[in-house]
Formats: C-alpha cells, sequence, structure tokens
C-alpha cells in the first residue's frame, strides 16, 4: 500500500521527468534547420588573388562538415546543416558595405565572415559594430580594427599587422649589422594592411637600437602599378636592404619593374612572394622572386595540427576539389579553411547563438586550438596574435623555380641567407 508521502515523491519524479523531457523537446524544436553564414568575395578587381582563395577554402570547410551532416552545436546538441549565403563585392568597398549591410539585415545570417584582407574588412568593422553582430575577420590584420571597447571582431588567420613583421624586422637589426646592413628603405602602399606593417617596420628598427638608419620611407597609393621611378628613387638613397610592402598587385609589379630595369638590391623583402607564391610564380615569374625575402606561411610550414587536417592532406583534397585550376592554392586558401575550423570549434563549445556568446567561445580557444596554421591565440581586442610567422628567403631550386629557406628565427631556421644578393 502506497503511502501519501510516497505518492507525492512518485508525482514530483515524474513532474520532473516530464518537465525534462519537455525541455528536451523544447530544445529540439527551436534548433535552426540550418546555420547561416554570411560572407563576401571578390571575383574580379585588386583583390581577387587573395579573395578567391581565401572564400575557397571557406566553401571547402562548409561542404565537407555538410557532407558529415552538418557542423555540432552545443546549444542544440546536434549537427546542423550549413547554408553558405555568399555575394561577390568586386573588390569594391562600397559595394562590399552595402553588401555587408544586406547580410545582417536582409538575410540574418547567424554568422558573418569578412572578405579577404585589410581593404575590404575595414567597411565591415563599423557596420558589424552598429549592428551588434559578430565579425569573424579572416585575414584583415589592420591594427585600428581592433580596440577594447569592441567585442564584435575576432580576426582567425594570421596576426595583426603590428606584430606581424617582428621576425623580419629582428633579422634586419640582430642579424643585419654583422652581414652589412646599415641603410634600410621602406615602400608602402598606403591602405589598413601595408600602412600598419610599414609603420612596425620603423618601429621596430628605431626601438632596436641597433646601428640602422632608414634613409627611405615612402607610402603610395595601393592602385600603384608602375614602380620604375620609385625604384629609381629607392637606389639614389643606396640602401642595403629594401623593404617593399604592398597587395598582390603591388608585389607583381614592383618585383616586375624591379628586374627589367636592371637594378639589384642586396636584400629585397615583399610580402606575396610567400603568401601566395603559385600565383606570383606564374605571374612575377621565379626569375623576379630568386633571393628575394618573404613571409613563410601554414602554406609552405608544417605545423603538426590537433584539430582538423595536415596540411599535404588539405593541400591534396583542396587541388581535387579545385581542379579546374582557375583558383591558385596558397596561404589565403589555408586561411579560409583556417575559419572554418574556428568557428566549428566556436560552435562546439558556444552556450548560444547570441553574438557575444560567440565571441566569447572563440576567445576561450586561445592557446588551446592548435592546426594547420599552428597555435590559435588572442588578445582582449579579439587580434590576433598567434600564427607569427618566420621570415624566409626564396633561393634557386635548380629546376627553375625557386624554394623556400627559413633563414629566423633562429630555432627554425633551414639554413644561412644569402646577402648580398648575387649581381
Amino acid at each position: 500500500m502506497l503511502t501519501k508521502g510516497l505518492i507525492h515523491g512518485l508525482i514530483s519524479v515524474f513532474t520532473v521527468a516530464a518537465f525534462s523531457v519537455n525541455a528536451l523537446d523544447a530544445q529540439a524544436a527551436t534548433a535552426p534547420a540550418e546555420i547561416k553564414i554570411g560572407t563576401l568575395y571578390a571575383s574580379s578587381g585588386n583583390f581577387a588573388a587573395i579573395s578567391m582563395p581565401t572564400y575557397s577554402g571557406l566553401k571547402f570547410w562548409v561542404d565537407q562538415k555538410n557532407a558529415e551532416g552538418g557542423v555540432f552545436v552545443k546549444p542544440f546538441n546536434k549537427k546542423i546543416p550549413i547554408k553558405l549565403i555568399a555575394y561577390d563585392d568586386q573588390s569594391n568597398t562600397a559595394t562590399a558595405a552595402t553588401l555587408y549591410n544586406q547580410l545582417i539585415t536582409q538575410d540574418k545570417v547567424d554568422l558573418l565572415v569578412a572578405d579577404s584582407g585589410s581593404v575590404l574588412t575595414s567597411v565591415g568593422v563599423p557596420i558589424a559594430r552598429e549592428h551588434k553582430m559578430l565579425l569573424v575577420d579572416q585575414t584583415g590584420t589592420g591594427a585600428s580594427f581592433f580596440t577594447k571597447d569592441n567585442p564584435y571582431i575576432v580576426l582567425t588567420a594570421n596576426p595583426v599587422s603590428s606584430i606581424w613583421p617582428k621576425y623580419a624586422a629582428d633579422f634586419i637589426t640582430k642579424q643585419g649589422p654583422a652581414l652589412g646592413i646599415k641603410r634600410v628603405a621602406i615602400l608602402y602602399a598606403t591602405n589598413d594592411f601595408t600602412g600598419t606593417q610599414a609603420s612596425a617596420v620603423r618601429g621596430f628598427i628605431k626601438n632596436s637600437g641597433a646601428p640602422i638608419e632608414i634613409v627611405y620611407d615612402q607610402g603610395v597609393p595601393t592602385t600603384t602599378t608602375n614602380y620604375s621611378v620609385l625604384i629609381n628613387n629607392i637606389k639614389a638613397t643606396n640602401p642595403d636592404a629594401v623593404v617593399e610592402l604592398g597587395y598582390t598587385n603591388n608585389d607583381i609589379s614592383f618585383l616586375r619593374n624591379l628586374q627589367d630595369s636592371g637594378v639589384k638590391f642586396n636584400f629585397v623583402f615583399n610580402i606575396y612572394a610567400g603568401l601566395e607564391t603559385e600565383h606570383l610564380l606564374a605571374t612575377a615569374g621565379p626569375k623576379a622572386m630568386e633571393y628575394s625575402y618573404t613571409y613563410v606561411t601554414a602554406s609552405n610550414l608544417h605545423y603538426k595540427p590537433e584539430f582538423g587536417m595536415t596540411l599535404d592532406d588539405y593541400h591534396a583534397a583542396w587541388t581535387k576539389k579545385n581542379s579546374d585550376g582557375k583558383v591558385e592554392f596558397g596561404f589565403n586558401a589555408v586561411a579560409g579553411y583556417l575559419t572554418g575550423l574556428v568557428l566549428e570549434s566556436g560552435l562546439a563549445n558556444t552556450d548560444s547563438l547570441d553574438q557575444l556568446a560567440m565571441r566569447k567561445a572563440i576567445g576561450d580557444l586561445s592557446g588551446k586550438l592548435k592546426t594547420l596554421d599552428g597555435t590559435f591565440q588572442l588578445d582582449e581586442a579579439g587580434a590576433q596574435v598567434g600564427e607569427i610567422t618566420p621570415l624566409g628567403q626564396l633561393l634557386p631550386d635548380g629546376h627553375g623555380s625557386v624554394k623556400f629557406t627559413v633563414v629566423y628565427p633562429p630555432e627554425m631556421a633551414t639554413g644561412k641567407p644569402v646577402y648580398p644578393t648575387p649581381q
């Protein structure tokens, strides 16, 4: 015979159980049919060479997850398919601004991913902040994007521009004087990406205490495609090292014009010979790239990932998927895939799809997420301070092309620099 107390106890147990089932049912009912990720890409214009590989990498990740049934989203304890909503901004900032607004206000995406590069990211930063939408910044490294009072941005795939050139500057200041580097020329495109890097190089040199003089320091429009006069102006200052900082088209034009001029500087640094090597080999050519210094990125370094694919596996799978040859593999293809890995990890750990909850979940990955791009690490403003790229030199490979030699820092070096450049 049941006592009154036992009856009440059983009722309570059944009530709690029913409540739990109902809560789970309600949670399952509110799970979205898809996770909408909105992004932009540039199929034409000045930034197509970096934007299309980045977009291909992100799309690779989306297709991979959807083939597995979707991406796991912790608040709903299930995999949910991804819908990628992408618009072509054609490398135009005004168009990009309109399309960022459209993704937020009309498409109502769950996650907003910036186009590649600082120029096309720059217009998205204030728009995302105004709408309290987290901007997942793939490769826009302008230092001005990251402020402590703006929680609506995170940088995923490369370090903020203010620290990116640290190893290049350290090589010049610490090993340069012994090699004979005492006079440095800096030429840069005036945008958030390369302008910030120029400022960083300038600061690293001036604060190093090394006996190095900056004899030339000039900014030019990002649209610059003829460097012949600038090269002659630099030559007149008799530098021991030239640091040229531009986007893809800038670097291609500079290296071509330098080769055509017959001028030989003892040390030449540029950015995209390391970031988009295949593209520069096809456009500037290996001869123009020989003996130049550049960043050695995750498209040429083999880190040991603890999450996601290895470089070799990813490169093979990416190449198979993009077998039409319209997009070339390089760092930006890695960057887009890495952005997907960061989103995947964030969704697997977030408490909700609320924007600041996602920001916290991604922030909590700092120092813990290790991928084919090295260790993911954020500062409190959302700027990437991990994934720093070593300095490399492109040497003739004996087969009509070039190969990388890491020359700095010493613990990562695979060879010694060839200085001065053979005349």
